[in-house]
């Protein structure tokens, strides 16, 4: 492993994580509860973030797959996240026009979910595909530190408002990424003739032979089910603690300090799991746990439970990412790598496309309801499971088909 180019690739883990923390925490609460914004349109922000990197990735990781400059168009990525986000706490300060705000924060979550097309596929100039897995691991605990530290430097803030913290947030942010824009190296492959014939526009017959025969599709068509499940649980998260136990902002601080304790013991003890029994195993080991998980967190109304299965859920949450991560480097490659990365992300997004609506139809249903939220949350479960069966079904045997 290189360890230089480890400890820059998990700083930049970390400081994002100040970001993506305290504007899911507090900003979404300033949205729905402060501002009044339904929970439709706050959850519709995602989805058009989703579509518009849908239209942009896979060209703009194809075009890094070809020319070696993801690290350029990661600085790019994380410059707009910086500029889109505090204009968005400017604008919400002065309570400008709604869709104006909206729009900042449309950009920033799409500059940051942009950002990962490129940082990802850096691993490889981090670990070689045996040690993935451990880098992802402790990229991932650096992630679950940095929100931890993240919660801690917004303590101070949240009695003034819930935009309080945002501004310390993004500086923070701004001043750890530096040093990885600066001086992580990123390896200049020598062309052949392989990489050279790596199209930049996006081919649909290039896309669908690769969901029909790649090893590595059932990996993301399931990611596509199980990570948007647990990404629209998260995002909402907050507002079911409101809705359904009445918490106040401070015990939702200290259980979510909990949550990424426990995910970072698990981003470092499920890599060694998966480096003992395989990761495809260790995947669907933790994708079975999280299916018991949210099934008690649909029904108990017991807020000592619920916290501990939450926990428990979070110590799951940090293991999927980075085994999930790990797999389909092992299955891919090189050349190709951030261009079936894009995909993931997009996958990763799209929770915010599909599943809200699902979510919300359900809470709309029943007259936005403790109950509604708990229907909503239970609804979640199946497509974890279909995402379990799919990589039952699709185990994969050897190779990976490369287009």
């Amino acid at each position: 492993m290189n360890k230089k180019n480890l400890f820059l690739w998990s700083l930049y883990d970390f400081a994002n994580s100040f970001v993506f923390i305290n504007f899911l925490l507090y900003f979404s609460q300033w949205l729905v509860i402060d501002w009044g914004l339904s929970d439709f349109w706050y959850n519709a922000t995602f989805a058009i973030a989703t579509l518009i990197l849908l239209f942009s990735a896979p060209k703009l990781a194809a075009y890094t797959d070809k020319r070696w400059h993801k690290k350029q168009f990661l600085t790019l990525a994380t410059i707009g996240t910086a500029i889109s986000y505090w204009l968005c706490v400017l604008f919400a300060y002065f309570w400008v026009w709604m869709p104006l705000i909206a729009l900042c924060f449309i950009l920033g979550q799409y500059f940051y979910q942009l950002s990962f097309v490129f940082y990802n596929p850096l691993v490889e100039d981090v670990a070689d595909t045996k040690h993935c897995a451990r880098a992802f691991g402790i990229g991932q605990f650096s992630n679950c530190i940095g929100q931890i530290s993240g919660l801690l430097v917004a303590l101070p803030f949240i009695g003034i408002s819930r935009l309080a913290p945002l501004t310390p947030s993004i500086i923070i942010f701004i001043i750890l990424s530096i040093p990885m824009l600066i001086w992580f190296k990123e390896t200049k492959q020598q062309q052949n003739t392989t990489i050279n014939n790596i199209p930049l526009n996006i081919s649909k017959n290039k896309i669908i032979l690769f969901f029909t025969t790649s090893l590595a599709a059932p990996l993301i068509i399931a990611f596509f089910f199980f990570n948007d499940a647990f990404l629209t649980v998260t995002n909402n998260y907050w507002i079911f603690l409101e809705k359904v136990f009445a918490v106040t902002d401070s015990t939702k601080s200290i259980l979510l300090i909990l949550i990424i304790v426990a995910s970072a013991i698990g981003g470092i003890v499920f890599w060694w799991i998966a480096d003992r029994f395989g990761q495809l195993k260790t995947l669907k080991g933790i994708l079975i746990g999280r299916v018991i998980c949210l099934s008690v967190l649909s029904v108990t109304s017991n807020f000592a439970l619920f916290s501990l299965f939450t926990v428990i859920v979070g110590l799951l949450m940090g293991s999927v990412l980075a085994v999930s991560r790990s797999y389909l480097t092992s299955l891919l490659k090189k050349w190709e790598l951030a261009y079936w990365f894009s995909f993931l992300s997009i996958s990763e997004r799209f929770a915010s496309f599909l599943w809200p609506l699902v979510r919300w139809w359900i809470v709309w249903f029943y007259w936005q309801t403790a109950l509604s939220y708990r229907y909503a949350m239970a609804c979640m479960i199946i497509f974890v499971c279909i995402s379990i069966i799919i990589l039952i079904i699709k185990k994969p045997k050897h190779e990976v088909a490369h287009y």
